[in-house]
Parts: structure tokens; sequence; C-alpha cells
């Protein structure tokens, strides 16, 4: 970390060497505490983790390996890598703020000085709107300084269960991977957290989950990658795939993936030879979960 950020630089490495305090857990019913305290993350942090069970108990349909999950698996297996982080310089003006949240759907972004390896906080969208409403329509004097929340700095090598009990003792639901040169190197929120023990859960931007598609704007949709391919093509009035296709892709997650080659990258635009364009909004390295897509002008209206 540079000079410039020098209170950052020493909040990141007072967190990272108290890494040994959380290295095990030390007394029995630990993991069963954590699973006890999903029921109030969304009480705890109000947060508008709307996803997230609230009765404190495990689903009957949840992968029985998810507990050794919080043992096995490290913040390096589960974090965004850094090219896909969105965030936000401190100096960013009011409107293009607005833009940034509505463009990615997150309510949380980390707020850096200079690069993203200069993080000073995070900002949420409930702070902004209290202030300058949804659309920064309303409030004066805009300072996002004034706004920034703290975010958790961990090394790559945390058991995601370590991590995990800090966020809910800290009250902190975002965290920063920093790496052996003082580099960020990944993100990870609580959700990302809690879906590998769960399995995956909706956040505040889902799709509702009676329903495939959300339609935005016109000729905007906001989709699960499983949607019946057949089924989006009558409502956008168009063909997606050849007919000779039809057999092999029934998704519009499969439709982009084909697109691809691979499995895209959150953030990434994937665009079809006929006009439409797909952006991912969620995705992990295995699947596609979420996409926006776009219509040419005059498509779906």
């Amino acid at each position: 970390m540079g000079e410039a950020d020098g209170s950052s630089s020493a909040a990141q490495s007072a967190q990272l060497d108290t890494y040994n305090e959380y290295s095990e857990p030390q007394s029995r019913g630990f993991f069963e505490r954590i699973i006890g305290a999903f029921g109030t993350v969304e009480h705890e942090d109000d947060d508008g983790m709307n996803g997230t069970p609230q009765d404190g108990a495990i689903p009957d349909d949840a992968p029985r390996h998810g507990l050794l999950n919080l043992r096995r698996m490290r913040v390096e297996d589960v974090a965004i890598p850094a090219v896909e982080i969105v965030s936000v310089p401190e100096d960013i003006g009011k409107d293009e703020l607005v833009k940034v949240f509505r463009d990615s759907g997150m309510t949380r972004l980390p707020v850096y000085r200079d690069t993203l390896d200069h993080p000073v906080g995070m900002v949420h969208l409930k702070d902004f709107a209290l202030q300058h409403g949804f659309n920064g329509q309303s409030g004066e004097g805009f300072d996002l300084r004034k706004m920034l929340r703290p975010l958790i700095y961990a090394p790559p090598s945390m058991p995601i269960g370590v991590l995990l009990q800090k966020m809910q003792s800290d009250r902190i639901h975002m965290a920063l991977v920093i790496d052996e040169y003082g580099g960020v190197d990944g993100l990870l929120t609580i959700e990302d957290l809690i879906e590998q023990v769960v399995g995956e859960i909706e956040d505040e931007h889902d799709v509702e989950e009676d329903k495939l598609w959300t339609r935005e704007k016109p000729g905007t949709y906001l989709a699960l990658s499983r949607t019946p391919l057949q089924e989006f093509e009558s409502e956008i009035g168009m063909r997606l795939i050849d007919p000779e296709d039809e057999e092999e892709i029934d998704t519009l997650g499969g439709v982009v993936f084909v697109l691809a080659g691979r499995v895209p990258a959150r953030g990434e635009v994937i665009s079809h030879p006929d006009g439409p364009e797909f952006e991912i909004v969620d995705a992990d390295p295995r699947r596609i979960k979420r996409l926006r897509v776009r219509l040419p002008e005059g498509a779906g209206a």
C-alpha cells in the first residue's frame, strides 16, 4: 500500500495480524452457532439480505457437506477475482455513483483512493438513498467520505468459517482479500459464504423465485440463467438460436455459454449476432446465475 492511504494500510495490517485469533474455534458447537446466527443476519446488519433464512435452521435440502465447507474451503476458493470487482473512487460524483449502483445491481460498493489497492471503505445504497434519494435527486452537499463504512480485510488462506464468524461478530458483511504484497486480490460478501453451507440463496436484487425474468424497462430484462429458452423467445418475439440447435440448448444461460464458448465472468457483456446483448449480472467459475438481456431497438417492445 502507498503512503497516500496509510490509515487504510494500517487497518488492513492490523486485521491481518489478528488472523491467529480467529484461526480455530475454541469451543464446541461453533459451527452450530454460526448456522443459528443465520437467522439474525438480516436483523443485525439491516442490509436488505432478504433472501437469508430467518428461522436459524438449515433447510432440509441443504448440502450435507455444507458445514464441512466452513473448515475445508478457504477465502481464495470463494472470492470474486479482483478484475471482476465493481468499485468506485472516493472522488466519484453523485450522478456517476447512482449510475454504478443502477448498472451493477449492487447495494454495497468498495471505495478506493487512486486504485483498488488503496481501499478506504465501502458505500451502501441505503446510506446514499437516505441522504439523496435512490435517484440522487434530493439532499445537498454530496460527500461520499461521510457515508463510508468499514471493510474487513482477509488473507487468501483464511478458512471461510473463520471469516463468517468475523463478519457476524463485527457486523461487517463485505471483505476484501489482501495478498502477501498488500494488494487487493478479491472480494467476498456474507451471502457468498452462507451459500457455501445452505446452497444458493437470493439477495435483494435476485429475480423473484416464481419469476424467471422481470422486465426492467422496454427492451431490457433481468433473467435467471435457467429461464426456458422457448418461453423467453416467445416473450421477446425473436429467436436466439437456430432451429437445429433447439435440442442442444434449452435455457437462456445455455445460449450465452455457447456464444461465449465458456462461462463468462460477472460484468462481462456477450453480444448475439442478431443484436441482443447479454450482461452477466451474477456468475461463479462454474455457471452463469443471472443475466441482463438488452434487445436491439424495436425488439420486445
